[in-house]
């Protein structure tokens, strides 16, 4: 009997343990989705007031006390946004920069990534390690023999001074290499016992199991190109061919210095949808991608 009242006694003490731990199990995912909301509030915020700033008049943007919703809604400022700001202009600008660039940075990428690689040659690991090595280098310190070099060869308020300085990535160089190391060294040697070049090879069996990788590359350097906005100011600021993050700099400042603000907030959420969107659609290429080239297999 004794025993029995024990085992009852214990049973009772485990479930009610089991009901306590699992209490603190769910509190704990409770505290923990609670701060990721507070968390992406934060974040959400700036934007969230962007778009309804593009949608208040002027009178109401400039009200001591703000709204948090505007008491009368004017799509007519994204119209105005785009005739102001000449957006059709700097959208074309920008997307020609950008799909040149990156297709040029792409072809360099992948010759480069491909001969650290797979092909051996003398000083090959030296001459990596010294490439690397140039990531350590701030980009701003460059900004001064670029400017004079494209200046003594005539490129200033050209597409080519836009394009050129920038094609070489040793990131994107590392990160392809990374992902090219993974693939059997076993496949690259049958290939050459078939006969097979080296160029044909890298684009039959390297470029398409890099896929991925090679995705996210497009997509880091197209948006890139899209945010660029220091060395087009410097050497490309004409208006045949401003970029879209210079255009929006002062296009909406009056002669007085007064700017319309709402109707800037409506330029700047038109020149960020196209990002909104391909962060939204194809997050999963650019996760994809450097996670597969984070490992060597």
């Amino acid at each position: 009997m004794t025993a029995d009242r024990f085992d009852v006694m214990h049973a009772r003490n485990m479930k009610k343990l089991s009901g306590e731990q699992k209490g603190l199990e769910i509190l704990g995912q409770g505290l923990v989705y609670l701060f990721l909301f507070l968390m992406a509030a934060v974040v959400l915020f700036p934007f969230y007031w962007m778009i309804i700033s593009s949608l208040k008049s002027l009178t109401e943007y400039r009200l001591s006390r703000p709204t948090f919703w505007p008491q009368q809604v004017l799509l007519s400022n994204y119209a105005d946004a785009f005739t102001t700001a000449k957006l059709g202009v700097l959208f074309k600008n920008t997307m020609i920069v950008g799909i040149v660039s990156t297709l040029l940075s792409l072809v360099i990428t992948v010759l480069t990534a491909f001969a650290f690689a797979r092909l051996e040659f003398k000083g090959k690991e030296l001459l990596f390690a010294a490439l690397l090595a140039t990531m350590m280098i701030p980009g701003e310190l460059f900004t001064i023999t670029n400017y004079s070099t494209v200046t003594n060869l005539g490129w200033r308020n050209t597409y080519t001074v836009l394009i050129v300085p920038f094609l070489v990535s040793v990131f994107y160089i590392y990160l392809l290499r990374q992902s090219f190391l993974q693939i059997p060294n076993e496949l690259y040697l049958a290939a050459k016992v078939d006969g097979t070049s080296d160029f044909k090879y890298l684009w039959k069996v390297m470029v398409p199991l890099a896929l991925p990788t090679l995705i996210s590359i497009t997509i880091l350097k197209m948006m890139g190109a899209w945010n660029s906005y220091i060395w087009p100011r410097l050497v490309a600021n004409d208006e045949a061919h401003r970029l879209i993050t210079n255009g929006l700099r002062n296009a909406f400042t009056d002669t007085t210095g007064d700017v319309n603000y709402p109707v800037q907030m409506a330029a700047v959420a038109l020149v960020s949808a196209p990002l909104f969107l391909v962060f939204i659609f194809l997050r999963k290429y650019i996760m994809s991608g450097v996670s597969r080239s984070g490992i060597k297999g």
